[in-house]
């Protein structure tokens, strides 16, 4: 109607007769093309075609005087409206509208397209795929929940619970049958602090994806959360599922903050089913997720199940299938996945379960079988360790693990875990309960790759004697046995005989380090003691550099002098020794370390009036290094 008050009034005039100069041309382009079928009514092969194209550009030529048609009446209709709006403002003028100035000095609304919002948190994790059209009070909320959950509580808050996910499962399991008379299952949800929502789509999950004749009970438990929603908020949902399920939740809430270990033995605790599933609060389970777990644990009751994990994004909350494999972990017992057998192909059964070193997190097994071995440690402390230790502790005390490629649950992986940002501090002393309890002679593997003296390690993990007892009382056997038997990919290193960080005499703060990775070329750094800067060095004369890696598919890292230019270079050992590389040191604690091969010493020099140091290859000068931590009598005469 802008249009109608800025044109003369003889404009729709010109424009109708445009339009009619179209219609006529319309109508000369359909009787060409009639007149074009009737020439080629002989051309058989290529009529069926050419009629189908004609059909079509036919009926968008209607389309069109369809439409002119149309316009004509409108402009009919709007002239008329035009004449009487301007009759009607001569009896009452119209107001300017203030909001933007017209070239005559006047104001019209002339409304600009909105700017898109502008982003508040440009680096923040949550907002690098999602969450461009939020306005920006939107962001700040959901940046908010993101900083204490770690994960995007903003968007849980607003998808259904009940969404659904794409079933992951190898083809083959959709056509596995499996017996009505199956155990009945125990699902515990373990939580602390978690977003309300996440826990609710869990529970609403698990009852639409598990059969109700199979689910005896879902038990939370709560490890003395702080926050209210999860508080009389929470016990008002779980009444909600109870009115529809009726005594199918309990919760359990600890009076003090016991760590993730003791809040599963509290699930074990009060559990009556025939199979308990330990899991965390934030997953969601998939198809048939409970069938394969329940008629493997009915085939033999000392298997403990691994479901196959899949990921859900902490940002956008979609869902990402991953491959099956192995559960394993590294000497410093953090967890990692594993190559699957080769002895699991030849089977060529994708339905049929993958033996396991060990367990990644979420677990099923026969509850008194469990109980029998010993539950989990309660030694524990807050997070890690946990399920390697019951691993390692299951294959030594007649039990086993598998994954089970059919099972599958969707784990939602945070950012960040908001209630504990230094994971190490706890896995660490986790880790060498383990060690002093099931691993025998090769525990100092687990001081290595912690970079933890073998004598007054300052770290106090506990008592562990009733778990050596239950290791007694079970029979159970050698870590030796489990190293040869069930994880041969695991690599101890015997030779060790000085580790940590590297030091020369001439400036003790700085330390050699691995430098930038990737890369190959060590440098001189300020000592901060992680694991870019653990050094391992072998009574046969190999000088790891960086974390100690110790896998068969994951190999160490070495330190190597070509015997060209000034600077020493790090090769995987593996390549190094193929190679022939001169990869061997002579090294006494407070002495020089000296290449056997080219005779030349790793020393530190400064060039041109720098600050800082370089580490280089060169004649000996008589340079002194000392090593963190020595084995044994190791370096002690000097």
């Amino acid at each position: 109607m802008v249009l109608g008050r800025k044109l003369p009034g003889v404009f729709p005039t010109l424009l109708f007769l445009l339009f009619a100069v179209n219609i006529l041309f319309v109508m000369h382009v359909k009787h060409e093309i009639q007149h074009l079928r009737r020439e080629h009514s002989g051309h058989l092969e290529q009529r069926s075609l050419d009629s189908a194209r004609e059909n079509v550009f036919l009926e968008h030529l209607e389309k069109i005087e369809m439409m002119f048609h149309n316009i004509t009446n409108y402009i009919k209709l709007s002239d008329n409206v035009v004449q009487k709006k301007a009759a009607d403002k001569l009896k009452s003028p119209e107001k300017p509208n203030p909001a933007v100035p017209t070239a005559q000095g006047g104001r019209e609304d002339r409304r600009k397209p909105q700017a898109p919002p502008r982003m508040q948190f440009p680096d923040s994790p949550l907002f690098r795929k999602w969450g461009r059209d939020l306005m920006e009070d939107q962001q700040s909320a959901a940046q908010e929940l993101f900083e204490k959950y770690g994960y995007n509580v903003y968007l849980s808050d607003r998808l259904p619970l009940d969404r659904s996910l794409k079933d992951t499962r190898p083809p083959r399991c959709l056509k596995k049958e499996y017996s009505h008379d199956l155990p009945t299952l125990s699902v515990i949800l373990i939580f602390f602090n978690e977003a309300t929502s996440i826990i609710l789509r869990a529970i609403t999950s698990i009852i639409n994806r598990t059969p109700s004749q199979l689910l005896k009970e879902i038990i939370l438990i709560d490890d003395f959360s702080s926050n209210e929603e999860l508080k009389g908020p929470l016990e008002d949902h779980i009444k909600n599922f109870n009115v529809k399920h009726p005594g199918l939740l309990k919760i359990v809430r600890h009076e003090e903050r016991k760590g993730l270990t003791e809040a599963r033995i509290s699930g074990w605790k009060a559990s009556h089913a025939d199979v308990v599933a330990i899991l965390d609060a934030h997953i969601e389970v998939n198809s048939e997720w409970a069938e394969p777990i329940l008629s493997r644990i009915k085939e033999d009751n000392t298997v403990i199940i691994s479901p196959v994990f899949d990921n859900i994004h902490f940002d956008d909350f979609q869902l990402t299938q991953y491959a099956e494999a192995a559960d394993g972990f590294d000497w410093a017992l953090w967890c990692l996945y594993e190559s699957i057998p080769e002895d699991w192909y030849a089977l060529n059964d994708q339905t049929a379960p993958i033996r396991s070193p060990s367990i990644m997190g979420i677990l099923a097994a026969n509850r008194e079988f469990l109980g029998k071995i010993g539950v989990l440690d309660g030694g524990m402390h807050i997070y890690g360790g946990e399920n390697v230790e019951l691993g390692i502790r299951a294959w030594q005390c007649g039990g086993k693990v598998e994954v089970l490629p059919c099972s599958r649950v969707a784990h939602l992986e945070r950012a960040h875990k908001p209630y504990l940002l230094d994971l190490s501090l706890a896995m660490k002393r986790n880790a060498l309960r383990v060690a002093e309890v099931w691993m025998d002679d090769y525990k100092s593997m687990v001081y290595y790759a912690w970079n933890i003296p073998l004598e007054n390690s300052g770290i106090d993990y506990g008592d562990v004697s009733s778990r050596k007892e239950l290791r007694k009382r079970l029979n159970c056997k050698s870590f030796d046995w489990y190293i040869k038997n069930v994880y041969p990919n695991l690599v101890p290193q015997i030779a060790i005989v000085g580790y940590g960080t590297v030091k020369n005499t001439l400036n003790e703060d700085y330390c050699i380090d691995q430098g930038p990775v990737p890369g190959n070329t060590p440098i001189m750094y300020n000592c901060h003691g992680y694991s870019p800067q653990h050094m391992f060095y072998h009574s046969t004369g190999e000088l790891f550099v960086g974390g100690l890696r110790s896998r068969r598919n994951t190999v160490d890292r070495c330190l190597t002098d070509s015997g060209k230019g000034e600077l020493p270079v790090i090769e995987q050992c593996d390549e190094a020794m193929r190679k022939g590389e001169n990869m061997h040191w002579d090294f006494m604690q407070g002495s020089s370390i000296i290449n056997r091969k080219t005779k030349r010493c790793l020393e530190i020099v400064k060039y041109h009036g720098s600050p800082y140091y370089t580490l280089v290859m060169q004649n000996c000068t008589e340079q002194k290094w000392f090593i963190q931590h020595t084995v044994k009598q190791w370096g002690r005469q000097q």
